[in-house]
């Protein structure tokens, strides 16, 4: 019994740190959005799989429904009947939940709004504006991805070297790194990893905001005759450090 386990927890530690450490070695301008990326490619298929007949998800994107970022890759996929279906029961829903809104009548959900009572058709919208069933499924593994980060960090001196020498993050993972990491590790250890994560941070978006200078001066008639060196797909990845958001080739 013991044994077993140690076995399962060995299992789901790695189920977190082999996307962690693959994503570290990935030639990348953020490994935390190259997770992201991956996570929400996972999402996507499994929207648009079997599980959409299923009744627990398809009681959740009812409620739910899907963002706009989202639901334009979801019309992108070739399984247009699932899509359909989904929007069908969640329209359905929408539009009786708003019904008893608008003539007065709480609305009370098991899910989205569960214990709240939506009293106002404004409250409702915003409600559902903020809530998109991929994002959800999303979030809880990304902040585990966070976490196992700092489980890297304090454990594997492997991993230091990895993340010391990757090519930086995203401003927005960036942030997160910054606090997430004075909570997760001791004091004198968050300094050691607040420098180097300061020093990775900024030597990336320094090295990609001068490729995007060189990509601005190829405009000028007095460099069309330069070689671009590594400024021809710094946009994207400018886009990357910026927005937080994977342009796809």
């Amino acid at each position: 019994m013991r044994y077993k386990k140690r076995e399962e927890q060995k299992m789901a530690e790695q189920l977190y740190t082999i996307p962690v450490n693959d994503a570290f070695t990935t030639d990348c301008e953020c490994p935390i959005c190259e997770m992201n990326r991956q996570l929400e490619r996972n999402a996507i298929d499994y929207t648009m799989g079997p599980s959409y007949m299923e009744d627990d998800n398809r009681a959740m994107t009812d409620e739910q429904g899907f963002c706009a970022h989202h639901v334009r890759m979801l019309y992108a996929e070739k399984n247009r009947l699932g899509l359909a279906l989904m929007l069908k029961t969640h329209t359905d829903k929408t539009i009786r939940d708003l019904k008893a809104l608008s003539t007065g009548k709480p609305v009370v959900s098991g899910g989205l709004f569960k214990k709240q009572a939506s009293s106002s058709v404004s409250d409702y919208i915003k409600r559902l504006e903020d809530s998109c069933f991929i994002c959800n499924r999303m979030k809880d593994t990304s902040m585990r991805y966070i976490d196992t980060i700092f489980h890297l960090w304090k454990k594997e001196p492997e991993f230091r070297e990895k993340f010391a020498n990757c090519k930086g993050f995203c401003t927005y993972h960036y942030g997160i790194l910054y606090d997430e990491g004075s909570v997760k590790l001791p004091k004198d250890a968050y300094a050691e990893f607040q420098e180097i994560l300061n020093k990775t941070y900024f030597a990336g978006m320094e090295r990609v905001n001068g490729d995007i200078g060189w990509f601005i001066d190829k405009f000028d008639y007095r460099f069309k005759d330069e070689p671009w060196k590594n400024a021809k797909d710094s946009l994207p990845r400018g886009i990357i450090k910026t927005n937080h958001t994977i342009i796809e080739s």
